[in-house]
């Protein structure tokens, strides 16, 4: 009577005695090596299967710690925005320090913003530049960051002549109590901005911006 491979594993599942009356037997048995060439025994192909679990096991820990450390310098990054934001009194001043702190903490050479219903000085700032209703229902329409290649062209323009060289964007809403401006961000790298990244940073620089501005609406407009 023949037996396949299945039924033999199948039996061997069945009856774990059958190493106990045939232990001799394990260590006269060679397989083939895992990673090709000689035949090694049982026994040493088990070490070998476990060397390589364990390695994959230390790969993947030292993945989840390198991300623990990269979540951990975005955290602090973030707090670094949020105490710079809230220093400032002067709309104008805010605004060049959410620039300089995105190109220099975050590495974001490209950033644009386009604000509506904000008054004081906001109307003399570049970020107050007449936008489309297109603009206005794109930031309406967001209910997430928008991460990936493809942006409106007047979105687009608001880069001027660093707009050909950009191959991925960022957009994040700004929202308080209604939406109130769009904030931009582009790369060179395509894969800088990509639609399966996550947006949980992105989201949170989103509100935390839209806060500091929401000082700046006109009265009753909360």
């Amino acid at each position: 009577m023949k037996f396949n491979s299945e039924e033999i594993a199948q039996y061997l599942r069945k009856h774990p005695e059958f190493f106990e009356e045939y232990a001799d037997m394990l260590t006269d048995i060679q397989v083939p090596h895992p990673h090709g060439g000689r035949a090694i025994p049982i026994s040493e192909r088990q070490i070998v299967t476990l060397r390589d679990k364990n390695r994959v096991l230390q790969e993947k820990l030292g993945e989840l710690v390198r991300l623990g450390e990269e979540n951990g310098a975005l955290s602090e990054k973030m707090h670094r925005l949020a105490v710079t934001l809230l220093t400032f009194t002067r709309l104008s001043d805010l605004l060049h320090g959410l620039h300089f702190n995105l190109s220099e903490d975050f590495s974001i050479p490209h950033m644009a913003l386009r604000l509506w219903d904000i008054t004081g000085e906001g109307p003399a700032l570049p970020e107050f530049t007449a936008t489309s209703v297109d603009v206005r229902i794109v930031a309406e329409s967001l209910l997430r960051p928008y991460c990936g290649p493809h942006v409106l062209d007047e979105i687009k323009s608001f880069f001027g002549k660093d707009a050909l060289r950009l191959r991925s964007f960022a957009m994040a809403p700004l929202r308080a109590e209604q939406t109130i401006g769009l904030l931009v961000m582009g790369s060179e790298d395509s894969q800088r901005f990509y639609p399966e990244m996550g947006t949980i940073y992105l989201t949170q620089l989103g509100e935390l911006v839209s806060a500091a501005l929401a000082r700046y609406r006109p009265a009753g407009e909360f």
